[in-house]
C-alpha cells in the first residue's frame, strides 16, 4: 500500500510539474500577446525625407515598433518641414538627423523644442564628392579646374544640410560655381553617365550612400571644414513622447545602425527593392541585432 501510494504521489507531482511547465509556456505567450494588445492602437508617426539613408532607418525602425504592436504611420517631407513639425509636435519621431554638422542650422533653429534621443550611427560624412579618376583631391583646387567641370556643382534637393553647407562652401572657397538643384536620383544619374563618359564631375554627396558600393569615388578635402567634419546619424523625438509612450521610447533609445548595414539596405533601395521589402530583408538576416533592439 505504501508503494501504491508513493507511486501515486510521484505520478501527482510530476503530472503538476508538467501543468506548470505548460502554464509557464502559456504565461510567457500571454505577456507578450498582453503587450501587443497593450500598445495596439498606439499611433506613432515618423518623418523622413526622400533619401535612401533615411529610408534605411525609417522603415527598419517602423517594422521593429509594429512587431511590438504599435501602429506606425511614416510621412515623406522636406527636411525643413520635417524639423518644423517635430518641434510642433506634429509627427513623433525621426530617425535620420545629420548631426552636428550638416544639418545644424536646422537643429539652431528648432533644436529647443526637439528632444535628441541617441545616436544610431557615427562617422557618416558629407561633402563634394568627385570620380577616383579627376586628378585633384581638395575643394580648394576646383577654381583652377573650373573649365574641366563647366563651372557646374550637381547637388539634390534645395533645402537639404548639404546643399546648405554647399553654398556656405561655394563663398568660403571664393569658387566662381554653379550649384544646380536636383533630386538624389537626378545627381546620382548625372554622376552615372559622367562616369560612364570619363568626364569630370563634381556633386554633392554623403556616405553612407549606395554609389561609394558600384562607382570608385572619393571626397574632395575641405581643408576649411565648411562641412563640418563627420556626423552621427540620430535619433531625434518630439517633446513628451517618452512620457506618453515610454514602451516606445525605450525601444527607439536602444534603436542602432552600422554604416555597413544602412549602405546594405541602400544598395537593395538603389537596386528598385520597395523600402519595406529592404527593410524587411535587413531584419531577417539580422535577428540578433533585433534583438537587442528589443532588450531580448
Amino acid at each position: 500500500m505504501n508503494k501504491k501510494m508513493n507511486i501515486c504521489i510521484i505520478t501527482l507531482l510530476l503530472v503538476t510539474c508538467f501543468i506548470a511547465i505548460g502554464c509557464v509556456d502559456d504565461t510567457d505567450d500571454d505577456v507578450v500577446n498582453a503587450t501587443n494588445e497593450q500598445n495596439t492602437g498606439k499611433s506613432i508617426i515618423i518623418g523622413y525625407p526622400s533619401w535612401d539613408d533615411a529610408k534605411a532607418n525609417t522603415f527598419v525602425l517602423k517594422q521593429i515598433l509594429e512587431s511590438e504592436g504599435y501602429e506606425v504611420e511614416t510621412i515623406a517631407a522636406d527636411l525643413g518641414a520635417i524639423f518644423q513639425a517635430i518641434a510642433q509636435d506634429d509627427i513623433d519621431i525621426y530617425a535620420s538627423a545629420w548631426l552636428p554638422a550638416t544639418h545644424k542650422p536646422y537643429w539652431d533653429k528648432y533644436g529647443e523644442d526637439i528632444e535628441y534621443v541617441n545616436n544610431i550611427s557615427t562617422d557618416a560624412r558629407s561633402g563634394l564628392v568627385v570620380p577616383t579618376y579627376v586628378t585633384i583631391d581638395s575643394i580648394d583646387e576646383l577654381q583652377e579646374n573650373r573649365d574641366k567641370f563647366e563651372g557646374k556643382i550637381y547637388g539634390i534637393e534645395p533645402g537639404a544640410g548639404i546643399m546648405q553647407n554647399t553654398e556656405k562652401t561655394i563663398e568660403e572657397y571664393d569658387l566662381d560655381y554653379e550649384l544646380l538643384s536636383s533630386s538624389t536620383v537626378g545627381m546620382s544619374t548625372i554622376l552615372q553617365d559622367s562616369i560612364d563618359n570619363e568626364e569630370w564631375v563634381v556633386v554633392t554627396l554623403w556616405q553612407p550612400h549606395w554609389t561609394f558600393a558600384r562607382m570608385d569615388l572619393k571626397f574632395l578635402e575641405d581643408p576649411k571644414g565648411s562641412f563640418g567634419g563627420t556626423d552621427n546619424i540620430t535619433m531625434l523625438a518630439r517633446t513628451g513622447f517618452k512620457e506618453e509612450n515610454p514602451g516606445a521610447y525605450e525601444i527607439i533609445s536602444a534603436y542602432e545602425m552600422d554604416i555597413n548595414d544602412i549602405s546594405s539596405i541602400m544598395i537593395d533601395l538603389g537596386e528598385g527593392m520597395s523600402p519595406e521589402d529592404a527593410a524587411a530583408k535587413w531584419i531577417q538576416n539580422n535577428p540578433e541585432k533585433v534583438d537587442d533592439m528589443l532588450g531580448k
